[in-house]
């Protein structure tokens, strides 16, 4: 099992180097492009670059290029496919991981259990009297509080010298 989950990721990582390698020509793919009503390319362009249009899967690619549907013969279809799925969702996986990221450094960045929330003039009152009521004891905790936006997340670290 190990081996077959090791020759997958294997094959979707020389899957997606492949395509980052690999160019095709306005001539070879605009006409497709025009039918699926899709933007025509002006110069040559990565076939990962392609695959990322929301319209536009490796099936068609295959069409388009032998040189790819030659170097895809190889693969099992399963590992074409989540290939394409992580090429695909690879940039909201990061936006998803940076915003994960964020939310473990809010938790680390402390508040005093007696801090003073009426002192700040730019939190709006929901936030004031949730947080005085809660005690929240990191900005994480905070931002988890219903009726506390992000707004007053931003001027809690500001205030805080974040």
């Amino acid at each position: 099992r190990i081996n077959d989950v090791e020759n997958k990721l294997n094959a979707i990582q020389q899957i997606q180097i492949f395509l980052s390698q690999n160019i095709i020509s306005p001539d070879e793919v605009n006409s497709f492009l025009e039918s699926i009503q899709s933007s025509k390319i002006d110069n040559k362009t990565k076939l990962l670059q392609l695959l990322t249009r929301p319209d536009i899967g490796l099936q068609n690619l295959r069409l388009l290029s032998s040189g790819l549907n030659e170097y895809l013969n190889q693969f099992k279809d399963e590992w074409i496919d989540c290939a394409e799925i992580h090429i695909k969702y690879e940039g909201y996986i990061k936006k998803e991981q940076e915003l994960v990221d964020k939310m473990a450094r809010l938790e680390n960045v402390k508040i005093l259990p007696d801090f003073d929330y009426s002192k700040i003039l730019a939190l709006s009152n929901e936030a004031k009297t949730k947080l005085s009521r809660i005690k929240p004891l990191s900005i994480g905790q905070a931002s988890r509080i219903s009726g506390v936006s992000p707004a007053d997340i931003s001027v809690l670290l500001v205030y805080l010298g974040r």
